[in-house]
Formats: structure tokens, C-alpha cells, sequence
């Protein structure tokens, strides 16, 4: 289908360059702490990096039914895999009838520092519900969903939507951050040994972190019954993320009463965004179809526009 792109200057203004063409950007000037001096690049396979002013794309639904998700690529925070995960990701939300918003967020080590992904990340959920009315969205039924190292950042937003990571820049932030519900896939999320493998951790704490560091920057180490429902996928031969993050994850959860549903599939490997045809990852769009329609969240909402 294709991605229908919405431009929203009442949000925004755009500069030229900055991002593309009917792109949301975040913040009304510089992103706190600073970023990557640009300008953007992307390979031929949708992969992104040098975000200097991180942005949201709209991809809405011919009748949206009222449910949003944000989506989060990885890329182990060296790079946004938006080509291979949350591009497709979106085009089949949107055949749904959910609308989706793509972020593209800042990398920490291209000038903003550690936070400034986990800053895009709250600030990306304030935007969509704060203006949820403008795309017909029920403000309580917004979504995050990550892959790999996006799973972390859409996980720290989870579990922390109320940390002060950034000071106030306007209405939007008076709203809440915290997603109504969260989607992790192929995920990382803790950072504690022997699981703290991945470049993800490399890049956001460096090769040799405190353990307060590790604790702070570790998902599971802060949920409580405040985070919001939560679907897990990953195949038990990943590579990249061990799969012991999902397991870690879903116990925390479930220590805290949270709803939690985890598939793990035999095989499948790392980086399957949508799943190749035919293989087990390849059922987790419909499992997760299933998921939002048991929790209520894909009844159609009778919404006006704002």
C-alpha cells in the first residue's frame, strides 16, 4: 500500500533539509542536548543515520479504527534500520486500519549523548496523543513497537514515561508519555551480564559501564504495575540480542502483574522485521492482530476529526 505521507505544519516548521518532505518534526527548534551536525543519510536499503532533527512519519489508514502504534526501528543505536523494519511495518499496520507514526530518532553517539533517543522516544508519544484527534486516534489507545535496539528504546518508554528526560517545550508536554500498550520484538533490553553482548550497550553505555549504569539503562530492572501490557517475539537462535532478554522481560512482568504474552519461536535469527514468507517469525503480525483485538484495541472508534 502505498505510505501516505501527512504534512502538519501546524505541528512543525520544516527546514530544508532537515527531514523529509510531509515529515512531523519533534521539537519546535534544537533538540535538547544537541545532534548529529548532518546533513541525514540513508543507504539504498533504508538505513539512517547523522539524524539531525528527528522526525515522525504518518502513515494513515483510508478509516482509521482510533488505534495508533509508534513505531521504532533498531539498528544497535548505530543506525536506523527504517528499510527493513519499520517501513513495512507500517504499510501493513496501516492495512489494518491502525495508524502509524515512524520515528526516526537520534543516535547517541552523533551528538546528543546517551538520552537523547530516550528523549525523541517521550516526546514522540506526547506529539501523537497531544494532536490524536487531528488523525482521528483515540488518545488512549497509542502503542510502541520496537525492533531489536528499538525495542529497548520503545521499553524504557514503557517502563519510565514519567523520567524527567528533557524540560518542557511546549502544550504537548503535558501529556502523558506512556504508551497504552507495548510490542517488542527480537528485543534488547537488559544490559546486565552474561546478556550485555550486543552493540546496543557498546553504543549507549561503553565497554566498560558502571553497574548503576547498567541498572539504570536495564528495562526490566523498572517495571511495576504502572507499565502498560506487553507482546514479546524473538527466536531462540538469535544471535545478536540472546534470547534471554525476553525471558528476563516477561518474568519481570509477570513479578509485577503485568499482562505480558511471549512467543518464542525455535528459529529465525535476528533482524526479521515483518518475517520472511514461510518461516515461524513470519507469524507474529497475525499474533499480534490477535493480541490488540483480545485486549479491545482494534474495535473502531467513533471518532471526529480535530
Amino acid at each position: 500500500m502505498k505510505r501516505l505521507r501527512l504534512l502538519c505544519l501546524v505541528l512543525v516548521h520544516l527546514h530544508a533539509g532537515a527531514a523529509p518532505a510531509g515529515a512531523i518534526l519533534l521539537w519546535p527548534g534544537a533538540p535538547p542536548g544537541g545532534a548529529a551536525p548532518g546533513p541525514q543519510r540513508g543507504s539504498a536499503k533504508g538505513s539512517i543515520t547523522q539524524v539531525e532533527q528527528p522526525y515522525l512519519i504518518v502513515h494513515r489508514p483510508a478509516q482509521p479504527n482510533g488505534t495508533a502504534i509508534v513505531l521504532v526501528s533498531g539498528g544497535g543505536y548505530a543506525h536506523i534500520e527504517a528499510g527493513r523494519e519499520s517501513g513495512p511495518a507500517a504499510d501493513w499496520l496501516q492495512a489494518q486500519g491502525i495508524t502509524a507514526f515512524e520515528l526516526v530518532y537520534r543516535l547517541p553517539q552523533e551528538g546528543g549523548g546517551p538520552a537523547a533517543p530516550f528523549q525523541d522516544g517521550q516526546r514522540a508519544m506526547r506529539v501523537v496523543r497531544a494532536h490524536a484527534a487531528q488523525w482521528q486516534v483515540d488518545p488512549s489507545r497509542i502503542g510502541m513497537l520496537g525492533f531489536s535496539a528499538g525495542a529497548h528504546l520503545a521499553g524504557m518508554t514503557a517502563v519510565e514515561a514519567d523520567a524527567c528526560r528533557y524540560a518542557p517545550v511546549d502544550a504537548a508536554d503535558a501529556v502523558s508519555a506512556r504508551p497504552d500498550f507495548a510490542v517488542l520484538l527480537y528485543p534488547v533490553l537488559t544490559m546486565q551480564r552474561p546478556f550485555d553482548t550486543t552493540h546496543a550497550k557498546k553504543q549507549l553505555l561503553g565497554a566498560h559501564p558502571t553497574q548503576a549504569a547498567r541498572d539504570a539503562w536495564s528495562v526490566e530492572r523498572h517495571v511495576d504495575a504502572r507499565t502498560p501490557p506487553v507482546f514479546i517475539a524473538q527466536a531462540q537462535d538469535d544471535p545478536i540480542a540472546p534470547p534471554g532478554n525476553s525471558v528476563l522481560m516477561a518474568a519481570a512482568l509477570r513479578r509485577a502483574g503485568v499482562p505480558v504474552e511471549l512467543h518464542q519461536f525455535q528459529s529465525g535469527g535476528h533482524g526479521w522485521g515483518l518475517g520472511k514468507p514461510g518461516s515461524e517469525p513470519a507469524a507474529w503480525p497475525q499474533l499480534l492482530l490477535a493480541w490488540l483485538q483480545s485486549h479491545g484495541w482494534m474495535n473502531r472508534a467513533q471518532l471526529v476529526a480535530g
